[in-house]
């Protein structure tokens, strides 16, 4: 034995590889080692273990006490450090490699050790779309390696685009690295092909990785567990790692792909899969008890990285319950609106006018594509950042629609260039017009870029236009994007071959009118998330009202979806045993309609919720019936005798022990909103009547009027019954929605408004939501409060709200807050969640996969 407790904690580790800690401990016994030394070495492991999972980021949900065996690199790898030697000359900082550095080592961690007899991992790894997910599994693929994983599958999508970018990148970071550790059975341009003699590549005399990049295609599956089978008596001792990429497509209910997958694992003895994806809500939806690829074992939730361009920074989001909405983002000023009457002359309105099918360079489409010369000149000028720049057009899936685009952008292209050069001085006074109110719209400064003036741009104009190509990338063009041969200037039309894992370099601007109906289809198919290193300030997105308002609704869901998972760690469950709660909206699915066949919508948890109005018709019939619902129920308050608190100093009122038929009458005749969706009359009132039911709970209830001080001589004041009335507030709309019948507020209660039925009179500091929960559990733990505003029609908002209008009600709109008590002990009997049972023998819906049996492969 060694001397130093270092050199014998080296002794373990080495072990560690050839067997589990268990094994190596029972080695150095045999050795000699005391046992005060070896309770030394396995309290010293066990730190490590517990740092790993303690780290604060990624966070993670794990299958009971899972064994933790992996605790980081060591001296000797050869693989890892190399990815790290890649990075640091494609310009990586130190903080972002050990970033890496510790989200793959969590990851590696749950994975089982590679000397296990046998072994079937399943795991899910949640990122953020265009936010480093292949450099994820990239560390997580070189970690493992260097802990003696030997074959390694990446399933990288199912088109040849994704395949092909994805195989070049392990290439440059893993193989070109390593060669002499490393075999392909495939390459940039060739799908898997059966090579001869399986065999050799997984005898044990063959110590070299096996790399393996596949497309989710059922040809290329079948072939590849043909070949494994082939194989099969030499795969006993085979460590194999699967990386799903774009694990929510095509792998979840489909009934080619997912069982083909599913056979391959069972085919490997030893075998861990991972699903990376930026949209799990199909993966979420498996039933766990069914055999299929449900992540029992573990889900990381990757934390999003610095200089990340995700849903909420462009669009904003709403607050999630107990978010104070002065800290929920509003997004940046990069939206602009395609106005709905265009939409029919840049995509087709039915699928039988799609052939023949002819675009116009509509109005917005021509300021898109002239900001994006305009914005690619102005990266000339700086000189910085991404030498590649994009603009994507999405208006279809048809192919035929896509091809369409090329003649009329290409002789816009080339009218403009023509103009350019004999200085026509109306195109000039339009593209600096343009230029110089969108950057007043976004400043440079705010996101650390320096600002290009019209004039230092206007010289590289000529040259970007001569060099633009407009390319057709779809699965029957020939003339692909590709970033290989040097820098482009491409406005790039697509659809599906666009819409998944692939990145288009230095996107700058994208204009997009697909019409789709999934949470998880739609956020696939924003190519513009992602980083804008150089020209952070510069991105811009062209999009009807309407998308913008579910991309809003979206990026609430996901964050709704990734603080779930964030707590369940924090409450100690694990992926059997819990339910991600997915909010819903009137117009969009969760997934695919095929993912979803056995989801079924419960009752809502309210507990503890804190739930509003936000959306209004200003029509004033809808909204005189508001008003007389809100009255009713404030009279049958005041007949009912229950104490009224005056509190017109503050502009409220409070009614005290109201009963819960007096409030189910009110939810019964008040219209909601059908966007409203967490305001559904008839969960709200089944989940009351069940509390009343089975805990006698909710049988009172308070109720508030949040108005303004009234003064003698104020006309705008509402009354609601005799002797209670308010001056009205002011709550604006959302800009998008500005000029249709549908006001969007976004926010209707504040943290102090919530608490109005509580005695805060003995808090320090800040009344935050922990705070107004533990009051209401110790004040009025059965007792559900209701707030009523009554919003002035006339609502406008103040000069620094730039994203908000005028109200412009027919009426004065009545907003409704409901606030929760948290059930207590055993009231824990009402759920809200989607259940899935079996889904493999379900189609999926949203992209026809029956077409890859056809596909080149």
């Amino acid at each position: 034995m060694t001397n130093t407790f270092e050199q014998q904690y080296a002794v373990f580790l080495n072990l560690v590889d050839s067997g589990t800690p268990e094994e190596a401990i029972k080695q150095m016994q045999l050795v000699g080692a005391t046992e005060e030394l070896l309770q030394q070495i396995i309290s010293r492991h066990e730190n490590e273990m517990i740092r790993i999972k303690e780290r604060e980021e990624p966070r993670s949900v794990v299958l009971g006490n899972r064994f933790t065996w992996y605790t980081g690199p060591r001296p000797k790898d050869k693989c890892w450090p190399s990815v790290c030697s890649i990075l640091k000359k494609s310009g990586w900082q130190d903080d972002s490699i050990d970033d890496l550095d510790g989200a793959s080592t969590k990851v590696v961690s749950l994975l089982s050790h590679p000397k296990e007899r046998t072994f079937s991992t399943r795991g899910l790894v949640v990122g953020y779309v265009q936010s480093g997910k292949t450099t994820n599994f990239t560390a997580v693929m070189a970690k493992a390696a260097d802990r003696g994983y030997k074959l390694f599958i990446v399933l990288a999508g199912i088109h040849n685009g994704l395949r092909r970018q994805t195989q070049r990148r392990l290439v440059q970071q893993l193989v070109e690295q390593n060669p002499s550790r490393w075999m392909q059975l495939t390459d940039p341009d060739r799908d898997f092909s059966p090579p001869a003699n399986a065999a050799a590549y997984f005898a044990k005399t063959n110590k070299q990785h096996v790399l393996c990049v596949i497309k989710k295609n059922p040809r290329v599956l079948r072939k590849f567990s043909a070949w494994l089978e082939s194989a099969s008596e030499y795969l006993t001792d085979c460590p194999a790692l699967i990386i799903d990429d774009e694990a929510d497509q095509a792998t979840v209910a489909t009934n080619t792909i997912n069982p083909l997958i599913c056979g391959i694992l069972d085919r490997l003895p030893k075998s861990a899969y991972v699903g990376y994806t930026a949209t799990p809500f199909a993966n979420l939806l498996i039933d766990p008890s069914a055999k299929d690829l449900y992540p029992k074992h573990f889900i990381v939730n990757l934390p999003q990285p610095q200089g990340h361009f995700g849903t909420e920074v462009l669009f904003g989001r709403d607050p999630l319950d107990g978010e104070d909405p002065g800290d929920v983002p509003d997004g940046y000023d990069m939206i602009r609106d395609v106005p709905d009457d265009e939409i029919a002359l840049v995509r087709p309105s039915s699928r039988a006018d799609a052939d023949g099918f002819v675009p116009t360079i509509t109005g917005s489409l021509r300021e898109s594509v002239l900001y994006f010369w305009l914005s690619t000149a102005a990266r000339k000028v700086r000189g910085t950042g991404n030498e590649h720049s994009t603009m994507l057009i999405h208006t279809s899936v048809k192919t035929s629609v896509h091809n369409s685009f090329h003649r009329p952008l290409e002789i816009f292209r080339r009218d403009t260039a023509t103009a350019l050069h004999a200085n026509d001085p109306t195109l000039l006074n339009e593209l600096r017009t343009l230029w110089n109110e969108e950057i007043a719209r976004v400043d440079a400064g705010d996101l650390g870029e320096t600002r290009v003036e019209f004039d230092d741009l206007a010289a590289f104009l000529p040259s970007v236009l001569q060099t633009c190509k407009i390319i057709m990338d779809n699965s029957s063009s020939k003339d692909r994007l590709d970033y290989e041969r040097g820098p482009i200037v491409a406005i790039a039309v697509g659809g599906n071959t666009l819409s998944r894992g692939l990145t288009l370099e230095g996107l700058a601007v994208s204009y997009f009118v697909r019409a789709v109906s999934a949470y998880d289809t739609l956020l696939q198919m924003g190519r513009w998330f992602g980083y804008r290193n150089g020209y952070a300030d510069l991105p811009r997105i062209w999009m009807t009202s309407e998308l913008q308002g579910w991309f809003r609704h979206i990026a609430t869901v996901e964050s709704e979806m990734r603080r779930d998972i964030d707590v369940y760690m924090i409450e100690d469950k694990d992926p059997m045993t819990f339910a991600v709660r997915l909010r819903m909206h009137p117009a969009l699915r969760v997934t695919a309609a095929a993912k979803m066949t056995d989801a079924v919508r419960a009752a809502s948890a309210y507990g503890g919720q804190r739930v509003q109005t936000r959306y209004f018709n200003t029509a004033a019939p809808w909204l005189i019936e508001n008003q007389a619902a809100a009255q009713a129920l404030v009279g049958r308050a005041k007949e009912e005798g229950v104490e009224v608190e005056d509190r017109l100093s503050d502009g409220r009122y409070l009614l005290r022990g109201v009963s819960h038929e007096a409030v189910v009458d009110f939810l019964e005749n008040y219209r909601f909103h059908e966007k409203s969706q967490e305001c559904d009359r008839g969960l709200l009132v089944s989940y009351i009547e069940k509390r009343v039911q089975l805990a006698s709970a909710l049988t009172k209830w308070n109720v508030a009027i949040i108005g303004n001080p009234t003064k003698p001589d104020d006309d705008d004041v509402f009354e609601f019954a005799p002797g209670i009335a308010v001056k009205r507030v002011v709550r604006a709309r959302l800009k998008e929605t500005a000029s249709t019948d549908v006001a969007d507020i976004k926010t209707l209660m504040s943290r102090r408004d919530a608490a109005v039925d509580l005695d805060t009179s003995q808090v320090q500091g800040e009344l935050t939501e922990a705070r107004i929960k533990e009051l209401r559990r110790e004040q009025a733990s059965r007792v559900g409060l209701i707030a009523l505003y009554p919003i002035d029609k006339n609502s406008v908002p103040s000069a620094k709200r730039d994203k908000r209008a005028p109200m412009e009600a027919e009426e004065h709109v009545i907003g409704v807050g409901l606030v929760f008590p948290e059930p207590k002990g055993g009231d824990t009997s009402i759920e809200w969640n989607y259940v899935s049972a079996d889904l493999s023998k379900v189609e999926i819906e949203e992209e026809d996969l029956s077409a890859l049996e056809l596909e080149d492969v």
